[in-house]
């Protein structure tokens, strides 16, 4: 069973964006788009040549489940980038598919953007966040509390 990282569509933004509304998922994961047309201008943004922005699928066996991607990419700042991912498929939550979907995206960030530092929060009670973060190198940075969310904040220095 493969895991493959494969390029994001308006299809699969509207895919990801419906599959994300799941009560589990936002629990687990702050959302910036209040509507799938807010979803759509956001991913076409990334397709600008500035764009900071940057996004894949993840896919497990040909079905698509879910997205990884970087925002805020600066090769001054620190962190250069932050990341996020999701993994929407309930039936593949904690069998290692993020944690090689992550691995695999890194791969492709530091070759297309040559950054040295990444960022990522996720919240205190998302244990298996935690776990993808620190199973890719990432160390824990900080706690910290964020509209009333106990968070973490992971970096890894390439």
């Amino acid at each position: 069973m493969a895991v493959l990282l494969k390029d994001r569509t308006e299809s699969t933004v509207r895919i990801y964006y419906e599959k994300s509304q799941q009560t589990e998922i936002k629990t687990m994961l702050p959302q910036k788009a209040k509507s799938v047309e807010e979803a759509i201008f956001d991913y076409q943004k990334t397709l600008l040549p500035d764009s900071q922005s940057y996004g894949q699928t993840i896919y497990y066996d040909d079905e698509y489940i879910g997205d990884v991607w970087c925002y805020c990419i600066d090769k001054v700042k620190v962190p250069n980038a932050m990341l996020s991912y999701c993994v929407f498929e309930k039936s593949c939550w904690n069998k290692g598919i993020a944690s090689e979907a992550v691995s695999l995206f890194l791969k492709e960030v530091l070759k297309k953007y040559d950054i040295h530092t990444i960022g990522a929060f996720t919240f205190s009670v998302n244990l298996a966040s935690q776990r993808v973060l620190e199973k890719n190198g990432f160390q824990l940075i900080e706690e910290c509390v964020e509209d009333g969310i106990a968070s973490k904040y992971y970096q890894m220095s390439l």
